[in-house]
């Protein structure tokens, strides 16, 4: 069997530190029985921005309460997008969860939900996340392993199986197959007898981000977007409760970047998906409201709390000044948060619940609208059912016992906060002038201008790491050279085995003719950008068409997308 150390919180890319190269380069242990003693010189933010020692009314000069705060709930939205946020309602709780079968993550689903989950978060397998079946040859030694393999209808109706659809809302980490993912959703709500206006959720259909960052791709940028905007115009009409994108930042982060670099790039994406939503038709009130973001939380405390605060107020100014919608709920920036997959560390992983748990308060502080708590062990492997409850359980300690909900925004008015804040809304409007310069978003896609600003920070805080200017506890400082000793998930070579065999039967007894006669009429709308692709995505699935099956008819319309190297 082929044993993967996938981590899930990081969309199965490569861990940021794997346990059979545990920090080999900056993991130097602590032998003797001195004290290690450390003597910081240099104060800075995770993200290498210079820290005061102390912050004092000069540091926020010019600053004006009425319009860079505003009162929660109403613009600018810095205080939060909502009057009372959480004395009137907790942020849900949405566990990412998925490896195996549709059967197996259906029943992390309902333990999750029985131990006070309030909503539903999926994370496929790479061949999905790809556009494969699990017996498509290129799916071989994947196929469940980082996250759950989704195929067929059947697929899908066993995942949700006894969970209704009009009462749970489910998010699904998904980019290029989005659209596909979104109509095996409704298929199966349609079965349930559920009303498309009742179903409620969210995709990730962020493909900006997979160019600049995550590298999930599968058709070039522009059939890419017209697809994107296809969903746009479709859930407007008939799925009016569904997030019809979540433009994420998480996986920007987790790629190295910096917190700047986090909001300036995926707020950039945010209004050139606007644009487009426009330039296609659309009314921006008619698409903009279901617009979601998803950000990471990472370590730096109060980084984090000012990154999420000036995403909201530059969010509102912007789409105020381009587009000025008439409908208020066009300007709020509405966010699921994910703590960072990329600060779990294989070392002493009981270390992660702390890390999370700062995390997550964080995300908290700023206002987020769901949360997801990493597991301890996601760095060695899936979440095992006892971490996934720790983490669950972190989330409710912070929203029932700390009273840290009582009030909202609890940090306005922090001379050190509020300059925080200010800094991440210049460090927005810097990158914005560099990306005009060279063309807008798609240019600077073109010339690897995200890829390399990430990259180049991600090389920064690694030489930091090893330079010892920044510490990770355990790892190259206070590490103490013990391998970890932890129950973990292990996905069985038979799991796989059973999945291919499902699907192929699945090819077997259905009506292959209603199968192909539906790709070939998705495959003729595809060739003109004047019909709508989802209701052919619907048909071709309710035809029983597989997942890999659809992905490869756009393939032969689309081709497939190339990166550009870049030195």
């Amino acid at each position: 069997m082929k044993e993967t150390n996938n981590n899930q919180a990081t969309g199965c890319a490569v861990p940021h530190r794997s346990p059979e190269t545990a920090s080999a380069d900056i993991n130097k242990s602590n032998s003797s029985n001195k004290p290690e003693i450390i003597e910081r010189t240099e104060f800075t933010s995770l993200s290498g921005r210079p820290v005061n020692p102390l912050y004092a009314p000069e540091d926020i000069a010019g600053f004006d309460p009425a319009s860079d705060l505003g009162a929660p709930g109403s613009y600018p939205y810095t205080r939060g997008i909502h009057e009372q946020m959480y004395r009137r309602r907790i942020w849900t709780m949405r566990m990412f969860s998925g490896f195996g079968t549709a059967i197996q993550t259906n029943e992390r689903f309902k333990f999750l939900l029985s131990q006070g989950g309030t909503g539903l978060s999926t994370a496929f397998d790479m061949p999905t996340l790809m556009g494969y079946d699990s017996d498509h040859e290129m799916s071989i030694g994947e196929v469940g392993r980082c996250g759950v393999a989704i195929c067929t209808l059947e697929d899908m109706e066993n995942l949700f199986d006894e969970i209704p659809l009009d009462r749970v809302t489910t998010s699904m980490t998904i980019n290029g197959p989005a659209a596909i993912m979104l109509s095996l959703y409704i298929a199966v709500a349609k079965k349930q007898g559920v009303s498309l206006d009742k179903i409620g959720g969210t995709i990730q259909n962020d493909i900006l981000k997979e160019y600049q960052a995550q590298n999930s791709w599968i058709y070039a940028p522009e059939p890419s977007l017209r697809i994107i905007t296809d969903v746009f115009a479709f859930c407007a009409e008939n799925v009016p409760r569904w997030n019809t994108i979540s433009i994420s930042g998480y996986h920007i982060r987790e790629a190295g970047s910096t917190a700047q670099q986090e909001l300036a790039f995926t707020l950039l994406n945010g209004l050139f998906y606007v644009q487009r939503g426009v330039e296609a038709g659309l009314d921006v009130d008619d698409f903009a409201p279901r617009l979601s973001f998803f950000f990471d939380s990472h370590i730096d405390f109060f980084e984090e709390i000012a990154k999420f605060r000036a995403a909201r107020r530059i969010w509102a100014r912007e789409m105020k000044k381009q587009y000025n919608p008439q409908n208020p709920r066009s300007m709020m920036l509405r966010f699921h948060t994910q703590t960072a997959g990329v600060s779990l560390t294989a070392e002493e992983p009981e270390n992660n619940i702390v890390r999370t748990a700062f995390e997550g308060m964080a995300a908290v502080l700023g206002g987020t609208q769901s949360l997801h708590t990493n597991s301890m062990d996601e760095v060695l492997a899936l979440p095992s059912e006892k971490a996934a409850q720790i983490a669950i359980r972190t989330q409710q300690i912070i929203a029932y016992e700390t009273e840290v909900t009582d009030t909202v925004d609890p940090l306005a008015g922090s001379y050190y906060v509020e300059a925080l804040t200010n800094n991440m809304e210049q460090a927005f409007y810097d990158y914005q002038a560099r990306v005009e310069k060279m063309g807008g978003v798609l240019k600077a896609l073109d010339n690897a201008f995200f890829q390399k600003e990430i990259a180049e920070a991600s090389y920064r805080y690694q030489k930091e790491l090893e330079e010892k200017t920044k510490y990770l506890v355990g790892v190259n400082v206070f590490n103490q050279g013990i391998e970890p000793d932890i129950e973990l998930l292990k996905i069985e070579q038979k799991t796989e085995d059973e999945q291919v065999e499902r699907v192929r039967r699945f090819k077997q007894k259905r009506n292959r003719a209603a199968a192909n006669n539906a790709l070939e009429e998705m495959k003729k709308a595809a060739t003109s950008d004047r019909e709508n692709l989802v209701p052919h995505f619907i048909n071709c699935i309710e035809s029983h068409a597989t997942l890999g099956e659809i992905v490869q008819g756009l393939k032969d319309i689309f081709g497939t997308y190339e990166e550009r190297k870049f030195l």
